[in-house]
């Protein structure tokens, strides 16, 4: 994944293109097939990806730029304290990007095993073949991952090798069943016996349904039958009937699939996370979001925390790990680690220290306790909030303290944490604490908004607003004011829902974009309509206090 490009389908349907994240004949004719036994490790049997031991296994977890950011593995162990099972790590042929060597990818696996992550392994430098300038063929990645062989040989139990990211653009996706199928017979050739992962043309998106309708021959051309399909999920799947119809259809015909990417928000549209994640549940599919950290390029709202730093959770962070059907509440470790390190361990962390409250405000407060300990290291912390007899999570966090925002004004809120091991292990609940917010007395936090007219055309346009907290305390549960001074409307939104009386337009926000964190910012979008004049709006406010200009 990387900033897209607008680009025009024969459709006349507006596809971006990925231009970070691959031409022919038909199908290829069928392999034959080797036996079960001669495909070790991680495997596909009736549509489902198991473990060796024959346990279901569903991916859940997150991408992470490696091959750009060498210098964060230790954001593995991250990922994995806040509950994923899965890392998708991004690696370069050195075609387009400094190239990762077999030791350094002996490494990432070495690190990924270490933390107890499935390694799914993916070669960058496919993105968009075809339509992108200097992109490289399923081929050439083959090629890439013979090279590194001898860092991969044995770890069948522990990696999958996703062959290329986003094979082909928006040109020549026809040539998408036959590249694939040559790639996962040159790799099964070498003597590769790993699960393999192949992902969708357009960009990954796949509007056109290459992969779709050539799935199920493409699987055939595998002679171990073992590979698994990775649609990646942007503007393309903003409805939840889109989401539903194109999961459901392999499922429906028996063939393994992945969400190999999706964000909450993307230039190219609003994708309807909320249904990938609630869908990929109940299908009992994997997802993996897009991505920890390290985005650029006007995409940096796709960051699940800020600057690699574990305890600056985004919002799209914190409804990917700890929202409905999210990766805290679903993620399953795979069961090889029971066979390593810790393999007998079922002892929990201690309790952790009752929380002390600090830096009470309206609609947040900075909560520290006491670690916990653990015979093999507590890898982080779960922040509930109690109600009666009742739980939810609202924060994870690696170290002893968490900021909670979003709260009511002037109510009682009781909070305790649990301490959580590698191995899922989960203490005692700590003795809790009840903080009584603050009176919302109108002084609000500082902050600025930005105004950006994206994509305009006759009679409508695109807009992007972006609100910045630049004060030293949290903002939640905000509402945001303009004024239209040319008649134009919104009719659709995205990141908040809108109410507008007149030229007067109110958003409240969504859920992942209530709580901006001091220092941080929340992006929305939105289409409206416009005549004669298209002007900005001269100001805003954010909950009644007046916003700076950014």
């Amino acid at each position: 994944m990387r900033p897209r490009t607008a680009r025009t389908t024969a459709a006349g349907g507006l596809v971006l293109g990925l231009a970070l994240s691959l031409f022919g004949p038909g199908p290829a004719a069928t392999a034959t097939p080797r036996d079960a036994a001669d495909a070790p490790g991680l495997r596909v049997e009736d549509g489902r990806l198991l473990e060796a031991n024959g346990n279901d296994f569903v991916m859940r977890g997150v991408n992470h730029a490696h091959t750009w950011f060498t210098n964060e593995l230790d954001s593995l162990s991250h990922i994995k304290a806040k509950g994923a099972n899965t890392v998708r790590v991004v690696l370069s042929s050195g075609d387009r990007w400094t190239r990762n060597d077999a030791s350094d990818v002996a490494n990432v696996v070495s690190e990924c095993k270490a933390n107890r992550l499935i390694c799914v392994l993916e070669v960058h430098d496919t993105t968009g073949y075809g339509e992108q300038e200097g992109a490289v063929t399923l081929d050439r990645a083959a090629e890439y991952w013979i090279s590194v062989k001898s860092a991969l040989d044995g770890q069948e139990d522990h990696v999958v090798v996703n062959i290329g990211n986003e094979p082909h653009g928006n040109n020549g996706y026809e040539r998408w069943a036959a590249d694939t199928s040559g790639a996962i017979r040159k790799l099964r050739d070498a003597g590769f016996d790993h699960a393999l992962m192949v992902d969708a043309p357009n960009w990954g998106q796949d509007w056109s349904n290459t992969m779709r309708d050539n799935a199920a021959s493409v699987f055939e051309s595998d002679p171990d039958r073992n590979t698994i399909f990775s649609i990646h999920m942007y503007g393309v799947y903003n409805t939840a009937a889109r989401v539903q119809d194109y999961l459901n259809s392999f499922v429906s015909a028996g063939l393994p699939l992945v969400v190999g990417e999706f964000g909450h928000d993307h230039s190219d549209g609003n994708p309807d996370e909320d249904a990938i994640l609630a869908t990929a549940e109940r299908l009992g599919l994997g997802y993996l979001g897009w991505s920890w950290s390290g985005n650029g390029g006007g995409v940096e709202y796709l960051d699940m925390v800020e600057n690699f730093d574990p305890n600056a959770m985004t919002p799209w962070g914190e409804r990917l790990f700890d929202g409905p059907d999210g990766i805290a509440a679903t993620a399953k470790e795979a069961t090889v680690y029971g066979g390593g390190p810790g393999e007998d361990d079922t002892t929990p962390p201690s309790r952790p220290g009752t929380p002390t409250a600090s830096e009470v405000t309206a609609t947040g407060v900075t909560l520290s306790w006491a670690a916990a300990t653990d015979d093999t290291g507590v890898a982080g912390y779960e922040v509930v909030r109690v109600d009666g007899g009742s739980e939810t999570t609202v924060r994870t966090a690696t170290g002893t303290s968490a900021t909670v925002t979003g709260l009511s004004p002037a109510t009682s809120h009781t909070f305790a944490v649990y301490a959580k091991d590698a191995a899922g292990n989960r203490s005692e609940r700590s003795a809790t604490v009840t903080v009584t917010t603050r009176e919302d007395g109108g002084q609000e936090a500082a902050c600025s908004v930005g105004y950006e007219i994206v994509g305009e055309w006759p009679g409508g346009f695109q807009g992007r607003i972006t609100v910045h907290n630049t004060g030293t305390a949290p903002i939640g549960d905000w509402t945001l004011g303009w004024r239209f001074a040319d008649g134009q409307t919104v009719t659709n939104m995205w990141g908040g829902t809108t109410s507008q009386s007149g030229g007067a337009v109110t958003v409240r926000p969504a859920p992942y974009t209530a709580d901006i964190a001091p220092g941080s910012k929340v992006t929305i979008g939105f289409t409206g309509t416009w005549n004669g004049s298209n002007g900005s709006p001269a100001a805003f406010t954010l909950n009644g206090g007046a916003c700076s200009a950014s």
